[in-house]
């Protein structure tokens, strides 16, 4: 098959997981063109069968500001009348379902061919910007509009019926990793010069937005870290990283918060660490939980959206209500202090990774909706 690819390029989930399965389907014999307006995070090195087409947004004084959505359909229209894409995959609603509802309808007035288009909902485009006012209506019709609808979750399927009223099929394809990657490597030298002392190793990963609240990591780990020497290792930036900071400052545990910023490969990290904390607002699937367990590190997280079908309770980590910080720290803590207990937690959270969420199992299912898709 021959498939465009629609993604942000920034660091975040949607774009981690299309930019991975455009690798993967590559790699499985397949045209891939990952359209983007910058070379998408974690891409790599070239591989065969999978091409980047950068979208280029013009400055132009009548406007108030890019007009990307234009320029991402323009660009999609050019890809697919050169390259005769049998399927554009959005990834996000918007703008990317949209700009590709708008080069169909540009293909097909030329009599260009006509790509199919599946859209994947991945999270805040529904959460958030789906029950905006401002974006609803154009959310749903864009969704409505396409041959094919996917999320990330049941839980995010069942968020979209509910903000969106829509009635198109939505299939449920979780987020996946590959498990040749994602796995637990000898971090020895590295913890040791992360945690000089023999620290106990505290992590976070994420895009830093708001929804991540990292200011509540801190707020954990300073409960934790009243109990016993810990390290906290704060992997991501973003909007709300000065705040954390802030707060870092404000307790006293600058020399136990490490900044890394972003980080193309976790995998050395997470295998340097002992807990990983996520106490998300929302979560629509929770991909940096996923790739912490498949690391074989337990998670302390938020038992919010998509993670209660990622994160076992009691098995992969310990879930809790999202305000309910000193009970993230009661179970980072047993965790931290009963060796036993936090092996086999991390078992656990290895086994679910590896039977429910490689790569292997999961993007079959991609490929074989895309058969269904282009039969219709």
């Amino acid at each position: 098959m021959n498939i465009g690819i629609v993604c942000y390029a920034s660091v975040g989930g949607s774009g981690i997981i299309a930019t991975e399965l455009g690798k993967t389907l590559a790699a499985r014999g397949h045209r891939i063109h990952l359209i983007s307006s910058d070379t998408p995070f974690r891409l790599g090195e070239y591989q065969p069968g999978l091409s980047f087409h950068r979208v280029e947004t013009p400055m132009y004084p009548l406007f108030r500001e890019p007009q990307y959505l234009l320029s991402l359909a323009n660009k999609i229209v050019q890809v697919s009348r050169d390259q005769r894409l049998d399927m554009v995959h959005a990834h996000y609603a918007i703008p990317h379902a949209t700009a590709a509802y708008l080069a169909r309808q540009i293909l097909a007035k030329h009599g260009s061919g006509v790509p199919r288009v599946l859209t994947t909902l991945h999270g805040t485009d529904i959460t958030l910007l789906g029950s905006d006012r401002s974006y609803s209506e154009i959310v749903a019709f864009c969704i409505q509009q396409s041959d094919g609808v996917s999320a990330v979750s049941e839980s995010l399927k069942a968020d979209t019926y509910r903000e969106l009223g829509i009635s198109a099929d939505i299939r449920v394809i979780p987020n996946f990793l590959d498990c040749s990657v994602h796995l637990r490597r000898d971090a020895t030298a590295l913890r040791a010069r992360l945690a000089p002392e023999g620290q106990k190793v505290i992590i976070h990963v994420s895009n830093f937005r708001p929804v991540k609240r990292v200011v509540a990591v801190v707020d954990v780990f300073a409960r934790i870290r009243r109990q016993l020497p810990a390290r906290l290792l704060m992997v991501g930036d973003g909007p709300d990283l000065e705040e954390a900071s802030r707060q870092v400052r404000a307790l006293g545990l600058a020399g136990d918060v490490q900044f890394l910023g972003e980080q193309d490969q976790v995998s050395p990290l997470l295998s340097a660490s002992d807990v990983f904390l996520l106490p998300s607002a929302q979560e629509s699937f929770g991909l940096a939980a996923l790739e912490a367990m498949a690391c074989e590190v337990p998670v302390v997280a938020s038992r919010v959206g998509g993670l209660p079908e990622v994160v076992e309770d009691g098995a992969g980590g310990f879930l809790h209500a999202p305000d309910d910080l000193d009970g993230m720290a009661r179970s980072a803590l047993r965790l931290l202090t009963d060796e036993p207990l936090r092996q086999r937690i991390a078992a656990a959270a290895l086994q679910t990774a590896r039977q429910r969420f490689c790569d292997s199992r999961i993007v079959p299912m991609y490929e074989a909706y895309y058969e269904e898709i282009l039969a219709r």
